[in-house]
């Protein structure tokens, strides 16, 4: 049987209010979540500033390296939301007034309300796909593998709704967590050994305080293939228990 194809992807927040600490991200963590589920591999996030030489270089960049890039943030209605103009500019193409976005806009405002700075959201580059915003109005745009949306959590979760249904996807990604019982220093060589063993599966180390505060240790196992991540999750019962007995716990 053939491999499942990979499918993967990165985010590219933008913005400088984010860089300052001003605006804390709440995007990163739903796209993750929300990309896994659906069999996308989330590989890389990167953070710009509301620079167009920095937007365009890490697009093209990350265009090249993954199947989709989600942006986030810049295509509001201020001097300093230059994101739409920057993905242009990234693809080689012209920007202008798109009349399908004009529409949508105008669901929300009233045509003399439509000033020059709301008609900035309503600016896409040639050839993009709109990506509706049920929200606000203001949409998102597609264009080839970049999906560019929302800074304002809700309506980048709305927006991410309305693309989800036609991307490609793969296999989600399967989890299971062990809680060890023990330091991470207690298993690093026996849990590199079952790691080893298991070249097809991810085993992740996550150290916390325990109910008692003190360390501990959390063992997530992830596979796409069900039986893999069965067998590994039991080689790594076998190898807590094996330690724990060593070490009297």
């Amino acid at each position: 049987m053939a491999e499942p194809k990979s499918v993967t992807a990165a985010v590219l927040v933008i913005g400088d209010e984010i860089l300052s600490g001003r605006t804390k991200d709440r995007n990163i963590g739903h796209l993750a979540e929300r990309l896994t589920g659906i069999g996308i591999d989330l590989k890389e996030v990167r953070v710009v500033s509301d620079d167009e030489a920095a937007i365009v270089e890490a697009v093209n960049a990350l265009r090249a390296r993954y199947t989709y890039v989600f942006t986030t943030g810049g295509i509001g209605p201020t001097h300093d939301d230059i994101t739409a103009d920057s993905i242009a500019k990234a693809f080689g193409v012209a920007i202008g007034i798109d009349p399908r976005a004009k529409a949508l806009m105008m669901e929300r405002f009233a045509e003399a309300d439509l000033n020059e700075a709301r008609l900035r959201m309503a600016r896409i580059p040639a050839g993009a796909n709109l990506i509706t915003n049920r929200i606000s109005k203001a949409p998102g745009f597609w264009i080839g593998n970049v999906i560019v949306m929302a800074g304002v959590p809700s309506i980048m979760q709305a927006m991410l709704e309305e693309v989800i249904p036609k991307l490609e996807t793969g296999l989600p990604m399967l989890s299971e967590t062990v809680r060890a019982d023990l330091r991470e220093g207690d298993i690093g060589t026996e849990l590199a050994a079952v790691a080893k063993a298991h070249p097809e599966v991810t085993i992740g180390s996550y150290p916390f305080l325990d109910e008692l505060g003190l360390p501990n240790t959390n063992l997530v196992v992830r596979a796409r293939d069900a039986e893999k991540l069965t067998a590994a999750r039991a080689a790594v019962e076998t190898m807590l228990a094996a330690v724990r007995a060593r070490l009297g716990r």
